[in-house]
Formats: structure tokens, sequence, C-alpha cells
């Protein structure tokens, strides 16, 4: 456990974030192996995974949900030093994680095919992607045990575990997919499953190693029998936090769902491109929401102990930080976009694609950045409404319009880039607006807060 109501608020986000940065790009690395390996079986191969890649948006809003509730509750108890409500808390969001998780297991099977058909440009990319599916959406399911545990970590200030567990398992996705995809040494070889076969063994391992961590006699946070039988009351408090910022990830997978439609007429090499670009939007964001990861637990414990400024302070710091990583990333997608996707596709028209998707989005990636860092303070606040609302404006400005100009004679792809930069301008206003009533709401404590 770690005290974060102490000490430079400025160290405790580097320290933090240093851990999560660790933890996050090993996670990203799942999708990009993958993808790196699959890019060798082809256009549509890629396209494949990418649309089943596009159910992770799901799953990370159900497990949204679940962490940034356990992390806010769990931080919350941690700053009044309560240790008793915080290891209850604990072992509630553990039996929650299971339950959500076996849910979506069988929801996600079943659904695994009529997705695919519905989202593919032919019959053979939509193949490729229930291949995929059979063995991803178990893994996804699994997903919902390791955020909880870690989400939990986070908010008593232990990072060191999570990392360690995620990267011992990147490295073994690694490893395994390679042999996986193309039947090296084994010869037998999977193609497109094997890649989602890695993932699957490599998370299984991950989860069975972190749950020891948890018996350990040392270890702040312990699993309890006793608290297992489920407490509807601490279900809801958690979700209460934790809905609204599952919805914006549920946002986000709509979002991708409308313009995987959208992309359709345009083949499986613009599907290809879109879904390289969004990978490398998603690497490229690893920093950030890595910070933002860490500003939850470092503003939440403060807010626990009525600290108003060291609150304030936690998303100053925070905000310059984002504002700068995201500033390099941009410059980067505008010197060298095609050679990013290249990496991943050699197909001259999928880089085209992604490459006038990086160049045209990357012009939000400040913006992005800071409305990600204004999202995590109002979980650490435990008001997670704002987020929502300026959510669901961003996407009503670009899916919508989106939607009608896709009918239109002479409709580009790049329309919809373009009306996403100046959604996001927009979203940004309203969360810093709604951010600072919020501060003047929620951080006076000489007043009872609800």
């Amino acid at each position: 456990m770690q005290d974060l109501t102490t000490g430079p608020v400025t160290r405790h986000l580097l320290k933090t974030t240093s851990f999560m940065l660790v933890t996050m790009v090993f996670q990203t690395l799942y999708f990009l192996i993958d993808l790196y390996w699959v890019g060798r079986l082809g256009t549509q191969a890629v396209a494949a995974v990418s649309i089943a890649g596009n159910l992770s948006f799901i799953v990370l809003a159900l497990t949204q949900m679940l962490g940034v509730g356990t992390t806010t509750v769990v931080s919350h108890a941690m700053g009044r030093k309560d240790h008793t409500q915080a290891n209850l808390l604990f072992n509630q969001s553990q039996v929650l994680a299971l339950v959500t998780g076996v849910l979506f297991l069988m929801l996600g099977l079943a659904a695994r095919q009529p997705y695919s058909v519905a989202m593919s440009a032919d019959a053979n990319t939509a193949a490729l992607a229930g291949d995929y599916l059979l063995w991803f959406i178990p893994a996804m399911a699994l997903q919902f045990a390791l955020v909880a545990m870690s989400s939990a970590l986070r908010a008593v200030g232990n990072f060191k575990p999570g990392m360690i567990v995620s990267t011992a398992t990147v490295f073994i996705n690694m490893i395994l997919a390679p042999i996986l995809i193309f039947g090296w040494g084994t010869g037998r070889a999977f193609g497109v499953a094997g890649a989602a076969m890695s993932s699957l063994i490599a998370i299984a391992i991950g989860v069975v190693w972190l749950t020891t961590y948890f018996f350990a006699r040392n270890s702040f946070l312990r699993f309890a029998v006793a608290d297992w039988k489920p407490r509807l009351d601490l279900w809801k408090q958690m979700l209460a936090i934790g809905l609204p910022a599952g919805f914006e990830f549920a946002i986000m997978a709509a979002y991708m769902i409308i313009v995987y439609s959208i992309t359709r007429p345009f083949g499986a090499a613009a599907q290809a491109g879109f879904g390289i670009g969004m990978r490398v939007v998603q690497a490229g964001f690893m920093p950030v929401i890595a910070l933002g990861f860490s500003v939850a637990p470092v503003a939440g414990q403060n807010f626990g102990a009525r600290q108003a400024q060291r609150v304030k302070d936690t998303f100053r710091d925070a905000a310059f930080m984002a504002a700068g990583v995201m500033f390099l990333f941009a410059i980067a997608c505008h010197i060298a976009p095609a050679a990013l996707i290249g990496i991943f596709s050699s197909d001259h028209g999928a880089i085209a694609v992604g490459e006038e998707y990086l160049r045209i989005v990357s012009w939000n990636y400040v913006a992005s950045g800071l409305i990600f860092v204004a999202s995590s303070m109002f979980q650490a606040m435990g008001n997670t409404i704002p987020s929502l609302v300026t959510s669901g404006v961003r996407f009503a400005i670009v899916a919508i319009p989106s939607v009608l100009m896709s009918r239109m004679q002479g409709f580009q792809l790049h329309w919809i880039w373009y009306l996403s930069v100046g959604a996001v301008l927009v979203q940004l206003t309203l969360s810093m607006l709604l951010l600072r009533r919020e501060f003047s709401r929620r951080l006076r404590f000489e007043t009872v807060i609800v």
C-alpha cells in the first residue's frame, strides 16, 4: 500500500505513471503483435482481425464500468484509512467481475458469427473474423478478472504486480503468436485463429499469476471467502460510478461499428487501413492512458482525505504532462504516417487510407489527452456523469452526420476524419467547463458530499 495523500503530487504521478505505462504498453502489444504477424497472411486477414478487435471496445466499456468503480471506492476508503472497508470492496469487485465475465462469454460466443458477417466486406473476411473470435472472446472474458484485481491494486498505490504480470504475459504472447499462426516448429498452422489462441493462453497465465498475489500474507488486499456473499448495495455503489465511464467506451464501440459499416463499400483494404490506423493511435495514446490510470488513485486518495488543493494540483500537473506527450505524437503522425502504417501492411490501398487517417486525426491528439485527464478527475471525485455527457455530445456530432454523408454522391472517408477533429474540440471545451463546475461543487469539504 502507498499513501498518496502526502509528498509531492508530481512525484506520485511520475512514479505511478511509469509503472502503468509499462503495463499499458505491453497490453497494447497484444494487438500490435497479432496485427504484425497476421499482416503476413494478407489484407483480408488484417481486416478480419481489425473487425474482431472492435469487440475489445465493448469489453473495454464493460471492464471500465468495473475498474473505474473499483478504483474510486477503494481509493476513497484508503484516503479515509479504512482498511477493512477497502478489503471488503476489493472482494466484492471480484465477485462482480466473475458474474460479468461469464455473461460476456456466453453472449459473445452466441453473437460471434452474426457480427462477423454483418461487419465484413466479403465472405472470406467474415470467416476469418469468426475463426479469430472463437478464441479471442474467451480471452476477453478473462480480462474482467484481470481488470478487477489490477484496479484494486492501483487504488492502494501498488502498481508493481500488475506491471510484472502484464510484461511477462506479453512475452509469452510474442513467443506463441508466430508458432501458432504459422506452425513454426510444430507443423500445425492455425492462421488468424492462432493469433487469438496465443492471447488466450497468455491472459489465462496472467490471471492465475496475479491471483496468487492476493493469497500472500503480506498482501494489503486479500481474498476473504466471508466477503464473497454478493452485496448488492456495494455493487450499486461501484456501478453508479463505473456505468457512466463504461458508457463512454460503449459510445466509442458504437462509433467504430458505424465507421466499419460505412467503410464496407470501400473494400477490405480500406477496412484494414482504418483498423491499423486505430491501433497506431491506441499505441500512441498509451502514455496518456497510463497517466489517466495514475490520476484516478492519486486524486481519489486525496479526495477521500479531503485535501482539495492536492486534487487540483493533480489535474494541473497531469494536464501539462498529457499535452506535452500528445504534441510529440502528433508531430510523428504528421511526419511519417505512411511508415507507421507500413509496419503492419504492404497493401498500397490500406497504407493510403491509414496515412490519411493519421495525418488528419493527429490534429486532435492534444485535446484528446486533456479530455482523458479530465475524465480521470471525474472518476477520482466519484462523479462520472460529466464524462458521459461530453462523450455523448461528441458521438452525436460525428455519428449522425457521418451516416447521412455516407449516402451522398462522391462521399470520401476523410470527411469523417475532419468531422471527428471538430467534435473533439467541442468535447474539450465542454469537459473543461464541467470540470471547473465539479471542482467548485465537490471540493467544498465543509459540506457533506453525496
